[in-house]
């Protein structure tokens, strides 16, 4: 899948096309031999960004539609050692008070309502290394049939949505998934096909909302933090092996399902529990006010 090094000059097309006050933008980088990890920084400060796997070869593309803006995006790569180091960013230049962030999340529905809409294309024959940031907006990952070895997701003050729709597991083991929201919400689904060793979120406000089908293929640490929300998970077969540590405060109610057996103060297992299993899992949740709801 990676190959020796023979790395030519990658980039690049950017089309800008404006109609009805729309710019369109297009970057690519093309296959090229050598590449052993492809390094993604990706940064929009407002709108609705994809992230997913694509068919062309490449080790990313990148097209987005953008209504009004101040200042266009930019992009940039490079490569060192065996690595593509690759970044997008779209900064804002005016800065959007804390009123009119409050604004978009009470009454923003649509996509259509956050004015920037990114798709990002990956490839399943590269790895990745992924560092997000999402300001306002929403994002969606289809991690799918994708080799990734991290992916660290930040946001101000928007929604990120992760699944495997194709229902295919990461093929690499991830060291680290780590999403990280100051006002919204996280939503995944079958989390356990993303491999990974370390799996962490911690949202101020909002919820963190998660799923499991099975267990890792090896022991796994689940930390879900949340200032003022809600905490729920859809937990794995009661016959697999995992642990349930929750730390709350009198202004949090919590729901435990009757098959966890406590061993401990706000401690629980299930009845496939073994502290020596090699794919033992451990729930870290800590929640100040809100809910904790376990099923």
């Amino acid at each position: 899948m990676f190959k020796e090094l023979n790395f030519a000059t990658c980039l690049i097309i950017c089309l800008v096309i404006s109609s009805e006050a729309q710019i369109l933008r297009h970057f690519e980088v093309k296959e090229r031999e050598g590449i052993n990890l492809v390094h993604l920084n990706f940064s929009s400060y407002k709108g609705v960004s994809t992230i997913q796997r694509e068919y062309k070869g490449f080790p990313l593309i990148a097209d987005a539609e953008l209504g009004k803006v101040n200042i266009l995006p930019t992009f940039t790569h490079n490569y060192s050692e065996g690595v593509l180091y690759a970044l997008i960013e779209h900064k804002n230049v005016e800065s959007e008070s804390l009123s009119k962030n409050l604004s978009y999340r009470l009454f923003s529905s649509g996509d259509d309502d956050f004015d920037h809409k990114w798709k990002v294309g990956l490839d399943a024959n590269f790895l990745y290394d992924l560092r997000l940031h999402f300001g306002i907006g929403k994002a969606r990952l289809d991690l799918s049939n994708l080799p990734v070895s991290n992916c660290f997701v930040k946001t101000a003050s928007a929604d990120v949505f992760l699944n495997y729709s194709k229902q295919v597991p990461n093929s690499v083991t991830m060291d680290t998934l780590s999403v990280a929201i100051n006002m919204g919400s996280f939503y995944a689904e079958d989390l356990q096909m993303s491999n990974a060793r370390h799996l962490m979120f911690d949202v101020n406000y909002g919820s963190v909302n998660l799923s499991f089908g099975d267990t890792m293929a090896a022991a796994t640490t689940v930390n879900a933090m949340v200032g003022a929300g809600a905490v729920n998970i859809k937990l794995p077969s009661a016959n697999l092996p995992y642990v349930v540590k929750i730390k709350s405060t009198a202004m949090c109610r919590t729901k435990v399902p009757g098959h966890l057996r406590e061993i401990g103060e706000k401690t629980y297992v299930s009845k496939g529990y073994q502290a020596d299993a090699q794919n033992l899992m451990t729930f870290m949740i800590d929640v100040s006010v809100g809910s904790v709801s376990l099923e």
